[in-house]
């Protein structure tokens, strides 16, 4: 069976869950290979056996925290020409794209972005992508090369299947441009104790309709009894109600939890073509000709000040 290569996307050999992720979606179109850049593979090893990689190509060295994306891509591009892959699989963050991107530049082949869903075919694999505010789900595959594929958090299950997992070393020789651009510092995100967003199982969002800063306070509620990611819609960030890290839509980050619930948000395209690919919407809105409602499986016309604390209070209970 052809191999698949896996970047693995983890913290000093923490594994990430969209990586887990790719290799669900990758045991579908051949034996998964993890490929572990930096330190902790000793930690990863393990968890990326686990979860179905049968082999686990490890290189470590101060050019992956030292500098930006192009090390990686260097290492990504020894392990393709060792390895012969079927598919080169990447999670689609801003950095996983870049590095997906460059990639397929440097092996001559086609790239796929921002996948849901990934299936086996004749002539290579086929992924699906949801496109136009979900309105299209369109499948392509590769016609060149490599197929290089992006995948968005939360498209596949987390499916435990042990297999041998063996390590081994990989060989990376940086080119010029490795060097090019040098990390001078870094700052640890302060922590607010929910998942991050962009991989969160759980969304609640607020939009202008959530009415100032201090108001925001209903929607981290209702999160934090779901266990769940904020995120906040254009309107509100530019407001300065809350964090552009934490904005979600076309200018701000890509999400696809298993449940997003809009707050005040009318659902312009903008912030539609960030999270439409939420397997289910929930929207609260007091107008009940607000674009979102097109888009929802479920609508409550409502004002989000009497709806949402009384479903925090209903989920609270639940869980009590």
């Amino acid at each position: 069976m052809a191999e698949v290569l896996v970047y693995v996307d983890h913290a000093d050999g923490a594994v990430r869950k969209p990586t887990l992720e790719l290799l669900t979606l990758a045991r579908r179109i051949g034996d998964p290979v993890a490929v572990h850049l930096g330190p902790g593979a000793d930690t990863a090893a393990p968890v990326l056996a686990e979860h179905g990689a049968v082999r686990v190509l490890t290189a470590d060295a101060p050019e992956f925290a030292d500098y930006l994306v192009v090390p990686k891509v260097d290492a990504l591009q020894a392990a393709a020409e060792a390895v012969s892959p079927a598919a080169v699989l990447v999670p689609s963050s801003a950095e996983g794209k870049e590095i997906a991107a460059r990639l397929a530049l440097r092996l001559g082949s086609g790239i796929i972005t921002d996948a849901v869903d990934l299936k086996s075919g004749d002539q290579g694999p086929i992924a699906t992508q949801s496109a136009f505010a979900a309105a299209f789900t369109t499948t392509s595959r590769v016609s060149r090369g490599i197929p290089v594929i992006t995948v968005k958090p939360n498209s596949a299950p987390v499916e435990p299947a042990p297999a041998a997992g063996t390590v081994e070393p990989l060989a990376v020789t940086f080119g010029e441009l490795a060097t090019g651009t040098k990390v001078v510092s870094h700052t640890p995100r302060e922590s607010t104790g929910r998942p991050e967003l962009t991989e969160a199982a759980i969304v609640v969002s607020g939009g202008r309709g959530v009415n100032g800063a201090e108001n925001f306070s209903i929607i981290e509620a209702l999160a934090d009894s779901l266990g769940a990611a904020v995120g906040a819609s254009r309107a509100a960030v530019d407001a300065g109600w809350y964090p552009h890290s934490n904005q979600v839509g076309q200018t701000g980050k890509s999400v696809s939890p298993q449940l997003y619930i809009a707050n005040g948000i009318s659902g312009a395209i903008q912030h539609r073509a960030g999270m439409q690919t939420s397997k289910t919407i929930v929207a609260v809105n007091k107008d009940a000709e607000a674009p979102i409602f097109d888009l929802v499986d479920y609508g409550v016309v409502g004002d989000l000040f009497q709806v949402v604390p009384q479903l925090t209070e209903a989920v609270t209970a639940r869980k009590g």
